[in-house]
């Protein structure tokens, strides 16, 4: 975790995100993304409690001597304020409300559960505020075989190795720039990712990945001391921001940048072509994309659902209703 949040983290929030990164393995992504959101509720309990001046910027208040107290009185009503504040004052989406909302009931339950601060959790009943789950935007099969057939650059093997495994594979962004040439099993036509919360899974390669693999490895990628399977121009592992403007610009090229894909909506086309297309089990392809719960993973049954809707309401026939013979 950065210098500055730690200078400015009372005990407690260091001892559970101390908690987060030892006992539950979370990354250091993860463990910042809870400092920062627990920081939100100090500073509004800073606020709230009037322990800063009225004119004091929001992101300014430090949070390092909020009382442990004030979270101990804090009530299940007090929630449902703080919520009402982060919609109304700090303009925060439902998704972000929830993310919060999960993030302090994690925090209460170390508190009064493990660490003991409190002597009890006001927060056992806190609701989540709900998300509609959005059908995720992926491309077609014809759409996707137009980027691949478009793809030109001055490291074309290259990019077009990203792509094909993000069209085929469905890993996340963070999998793909993580992988190193030990990961990739030729013997096995494997790759072995690290996906999220250091979890690793094995993912099958067809022909098609295979091939643009051998090809930009044997014949295009530098052959320098580097562990990284992917490299960027200077020779050193390519970073996530360059893939991004990697997809966006073959997106451009093939005609398809006003779809609003991006290299994780390229890990939705690859599972919903897997589903749609491949017959391929739900149980299966969350071994494949590396859900943690198959819940997240139906919501590629949805879309298969919708489709099915939009092709029926799509048959000429669709408006024509039949009259009966009087």
């Amino acid at each position: 975790m950065k210098q500055a949040y730690v200078d400015d983290c009372p005990y407690y929030l260091d001892d559970f995100l101390t908690n987060m990164k030892v006992v539950k393995d979370r990354s250091d992504r993860t463990e910042e993304a809870y400092f920062i959101d627990i920081r939100t509720f100090l500073r509004y309990l800073n606020v709230k409690h009037h322990a800063v001046p009225a004119e004091t910027p929001f992101n300014k208040i430090k949070i390092k001597e909020t009382p442990i107290e004030w979270l101990e009185c804090f009530s299940l009503n007090d929630a449902y304020v703080y919520l009402k504040y982060l919609k109304d004052e700090r303009n925060n989406s439902t998704k972000t409300r929830a993310r919060k909302c999960s993030a302090l009931k994690q925090f209460y339950v170390y508190l009064c559960q493990k660490a003991k601060l409190i002597s009890n959790n006001p927060l056992d009943d806190l609701e989540l505020p709900h998300i509609n789950q959005a059908l995720p935007k992926y491309l077609s099969l014809e759409q996707s075989l137009e980027l691949l057939r478009n793809i030109d650059s001055k490291n074309q093997v290259r990019d077009y190795c990203i792509i094909t495994l993000f069209l085929n594979c469905g890993m996340r962004l963070s999998e793909l720039v993580g992988l190193n040439l030990s990961d990739y099993s030729r013997d096995n036509r494997t790759l072995r990712v690290l996906g999220k919360g250091r979890k690793e899974r094995i993912i099958y390669l067809n022909d098609a990945c295979v091939s643009a693999l051998d090809e930009y490895i044997d014949t295009t990628r530098p052959h320098v001391e580097q562990t990284a399977i992917f490299l960027s121009a200077n020779k050193t592992r390519i970073n996530k921001r360059r893939v991004q403007q990697i997809v966006d610009e073959q997106l451009q090229r093939a005609g398809l940048s006003n779809l609003g894909i991006t290299t994780h909506k390229l890990r939705h086309t690859a599972a919903t072509l897997m589903y749609q297309h491949g017959g391929v089990d739900t149980l299966v392809l969350k071994d494949i994309l590396g859900h943690k719960s198959i819940a997240t993973t139906e919501i590629y049954t949805h879309l298969s659902d919708e489709n099915i809707k939009k092709a029926m309401e799509s048959n000429p026939l669709s408006e024509e209703i039949e009259k009966k013979k009087k």
